[in-house]
């Protein structure tokens, strides 16, 4: 018995997007965060600690450790990419852009795996659309092609992708073997060499990248849906296979993977029970809406509308495979201590069943979705070039005073190259919305082609125009150059309970000679955190350091440490 389907689809509605403009509109959003920044506080800068650490021999390469202080996170394979990296880049060379270059690739990998992830699950039977009587309806290759189009705009479009997709941490990582693993087990009906070496390289990634409890249920789900499955192909022509046995062997696999996590020591227990308070479900709900916006609303509009096949698993791959790789995120997003990182994984799933809502798109969802988002972006680059003239010029006067007052010290200076890059996005943008305007062919795609660019324009315009204002904000260089100056290169300095991101950043920029706090450490310099607002912390052997200089973060003024100076060396 057939079930009713939702997508009437005509050949015409099914043409190709352009693949230089596809292509270029990926590589602008890679390029713009992985070039021509400094690293970021927090996560950023501490994986770089932590690479760093490796390639020096600091650390053990199976326990990654920056001064004896541990990832919150164990992770393996992030750190091991960096630190391989690094002991590959010539001397002199701009360490900080080349240790990006295999996250940029897991990004690209993250791209790669949300497309063919999409268009496998474009053909299944289940997601074809119907026939017509006349003939005329869109052709399964075509179709599928045109879906996963759409899937990777919406993947593009997501906002919570922007900071988190381009930081060398664990978290890109998990996203890149996430969305491989999606395309292995989306693609294993129909090909088994390639998904089977795929969706191990996944579950083992995702595993040695700190999260060996998503690679486990992922893993496993993915063989019950694939067991419950009895169609492997688009048509009847695919030979039969025994889906049963491929499954159990998928989860032996996914088995093995976490038991070698487990000896590892991959395996923490951080799990924190959701509170039942107003501010933290609130925070939450929040999070999720504007994280995963604007796949969110499509993906609900897509099971409303092909609610009767969602529960059917034996026909309903198509849903029930991106269904459960949210449902294992959202619920990871829930329990864990960085739920912005746990929802960063459900990303791929969320744009494939975004997709699924395009061919079943009234006319005006459709317009309002142009409208919404013309406005938005539109609204958001103009209100980026107003307050980059404002830097340069000083006015309009508000906004440069915004400026002076959130960044107090920052100098703004005209950079041409920035300048020509945003100039050509912006002209880029005004010639998309002329197009989407006009009258063309129509696209399933077509209403998620302004998000995709909106977002990817506004992401290029803050890396370009504000990216000295964002270095200056969110990097450590101010606090760095203020601690350079007052401790000499050939003098080392202990550290006690400063920061791991500050240990980074001091040793990554200013190549302090920094160590641990021991009898052993015999250093002329301390340096610590207040125990208060700018009280020095009570452990500190007054009769053997004297404060020196309290070195501030010019924006987060919250991050601060101590630099004590030892009496001896008076």
């Amino acid at each position: 018995m057939n079930l009713p389907n939702p997508a009437i689809v005509a050949q015409a509605s099914v043409r190709r997007l352009p693949r230089p403009a596809l292509i270029l509109l990926c590589l602008a959003f890679i390029g713009a965060g992985f070039i021509g920044r400094d690293a970021w506080r927090s996560a950023d800068l501490s994986a770089l600690g932590f690479m760093s650490a490796l390639q020096r021999g600091e650390a053990s390469w199976l326990e990654p450790a920056l001064l004896g202080i541990k990832p919150d996170f164990p992770a393996l394979l992030p750190y091991w990419l960096g630190a391989w990296v690094l002991q590959l880049t010539p001397a002199g060379w701009p360490a900080d852009f080349w240790v990006r270059i295999p996250f940029a690739a897991l990004l690209t990998l993250a791209f790669v795996g949300t497309w063919y992830g999409s268009y496998y699950l474009a053909r299944t039977p289940a997601a074809q659309p119907v026939a017509f009587a006349f003939g005329g309806e869109a052709k399964p290759t075509d179709y599928a092609r045109a879906m996963a189009d759409g899937g990777l705009l919406a993947f593009l479009a997501s906002l919570g992708l922007a900071q988190l997709g381009h930081e060398t941490t664990p978290a890109l990582a998990q996203l890149g073997f996430t969305a491989l693993l999606f395309y292995a087990l989306s693609a294993l009906p129909y090909h088994r060499t390639g998904p089977a070496i795929s969706a191990v390289i996944g579950l083992a990634g995702l595993s040695l990248s700190g999260a060996p409890a998503i690679s486990l249920l992922l893993g496993l789900g993915g063989a019950c849906i694939h067991a419950i499955d009895k169609r492997t192909g688009a048509d009847e022509s695919t030979p039969t296979r025994n889906t049963r046995a491929e499954a159990i062997a998928l989860a032996l696999i996914t088995v093995l993977i976490a038991w070698s996590a487990k000896a590892l020591g991959l395996w923490v227990w951080k799990v924190e029970w959701p509170a039942l308070t107003w501010e933290y479900w609130n925070g939450h709900v929040q999070l999720l809406l504007w994280f995963t916006w604007p796949c969110w609303p499509l993906a609900l509009y897509s099971v409303w509308r092909w609610r009767k096949q969602l529960f059917n698993l034996n026909i309903s791959r198509h849903l029930s495979l991106p269904a459960w790789f949210i449902v294992s995120s959202v619920g990871s997003m829930l329990l864990s201590g960085s739920p912005d990182r746990s929802l960063l994984l459900a990303l791929p799933a969320f744009a494939a069943m975004a997709a699924f809502a395009l061919p079943t798109l009234r006319r005006q969802v459709a317009a309002l979705i142009d409208w919404f988002t013309l406005l938005f972006f539109t609204g958001c680059g103009i209100i980026i070039w107003v307050v980059w003239i404002a830097m340069q010029t000083g006015v309009p006067p508000q906004p440069a005073a915004n400026v002076a007052r959130l960044a107090p010290g920052f100098d703004a200076r005209f950079q041409i190259m920035p300048f020509v890059f945003a100039t050509t996005a912006t002209l880029a943008w005004m010639w998309l919305v002329r197009w989407r305007a006009g009258r063309h062919r129509a696209a399933i795609w077509k209403s998620l082609v302004l998000p995709a660019s909106g977002a990817s324009l506004c992401w290029l315009l803050l890396m370009t125009l504000w990216m000295p204002l964002l270095d200056y904000a969110q990097s450590a260089k101010t606090m760095v150059r203020q601690t350079r100056e007052i401790i000499p290169s050939d003098q080392c300095a202990v550290v006690m309970n400063i920061d791991v991101a500050q240990i980074a950043a001091l040793r990554w920029y200013g190549h302090l000679d920094l160590r641990k706090a021991s009898p052993q450490a015999d250093c002329p310099w301390l340096l610590t955190e207040p125990a208060g607002n700018t009280e020095i912390s009570a452990t500190i052997d007054r009769a053997a350091w004297a404060p020196h200089t309290l070195v501030r973060h010019p924006v987060a003024g919250s991050e601060m440490f101590w630099i004590m100076k030892r009496l001896e060396a008076n």
